[in-house]
């Protein structure tokens, strides 16, 4: 369970707890119905739909290159030791083709206790309606500073399909959307409006009429992440109920900046290093990937 924080919290502490291609492929015929039963309720991408597909202004997630968000809380390791958690989601002014739609490239790093254990290369693109697509990411896992490993699911690869981070009018009483499907890592989220009209407040500042969207999965069916958002802001605050240990994070919203040209080049250039070695360590998905562009200064690409 995962939203645009970002935000990658979840996906790495999710990641603990995933079965590899290739116990995937030894799942009973019971499981394999069911995961086709799962992909048959994900959204066709229609690259058609996307013609400003990078300018993505919906008013509860908007992601505007230069911005940085940096989130803070708390989250439970694999020995049940609960630690300081630290989110920073950085929106590139990189643009990646998938799947015929150009996406927009989020840099996120993901702290547990002070250490970087994560780093991430997410896609996102807004459809012509305005809702937000989620078209894949490509992980990378860290301990005491060296690789561990690599889990990318991107859209069009391995089964994989893109699915809904924000629907354009999110309202209660609505459907569940998959976030996306990724059959070879068990990306199997799903979202949906579970309250609206909150009032929450953040270091970053109090909000009014928040939504709040319920994101659960297939690993964990009792357990439920909440990710508050608000309008014109974003996420703004990660919690939980139930039972399931690994969404038990809690992030709050404590900054968001703009970025200035010197440190736009320096997310950039942190950005394009993980791309590498995204196409070094990833050979059967995201080497088969077109290459990040630059989007030109004060426009936005189709």
């Amino acid at each position: 369970m995962r939203g645009p924080i970002e935000w990658r919290a979840a996906v790495l502490l999710a990641s603990l707890s995933w079965a590899g291609p290739g116990i995937a492929s030894g799942r009973s015929q019971e499981g394999r119905a069911d995961a086709g039963s799962q992909a048959q309720q994900v959204e066709a991408l229609d690259s058609a739909r996307f013609t400003h597909s990078t300018r993505i202004d919906n008013v509860w997630l908007t992601l505007t290159p230069g911005t940085r968000l940096v989130y803070e809380g708390t989250s439970v390791e694999d020995d049940g030791k609960t630690v300081p958690h630290r989110i920073i989601v950085n929106v590139t002014d990189l643009t990646k083709v998938i799947g015929g739609v150009r996406a927009v490239v989020t840099w996120d790093l993901d702290y547990n206790d002070g250490e970087l254990v994560e780093a991430e290369l997410a896609l996102y693109a807004q459809d012509s309606a305005g809702t937000v697509w989620y078209l894949g990411e490509y992980p990378e896992e860290y301990e005491d500073g060296k690789f561990v490993a690599a889990r990318p699911w991107i859209h069009g690869f391995e089964g994989a399909r893109a699915g809904i981070m924000m629907p354009a009018d999110p309202r209660p009483g609505t459907p569940s959307y998959a976030e996306g499907w990724g059959p070879a890592v068990d990306w199997t989220d799903r979202g949906q409006v579970d309250q609206v009209g909150q009032r929450t407040c953040v270091p970053a500042g109090c909000y009014e009429n928040a939504i709040v969207i319920a994101e659960t999965s297939a690993g964990e069916p009792d357990a439920t992440q909440l990710k508050y958002y608000a309008r014109g802001v974003g996420n703004v605050r990660v919690g939980w109920r139930g039972a399931g240990e690994k969404t038990q994070e809690i992030l709050e919203l404590t900054k968001v900046e703009l970025l200035d040209a010197a440190a736009m080049a320096e997310v950039r250039a942190g950005a394009m290093k993980l791309e590498r070695s995204g196409y070094q360590h990833s050979s059967t998905v995201y080497a088969h990937t077109p290459p990040a562009e630059q989007t030109p200064r004060g426009g936005h690409q189709p």
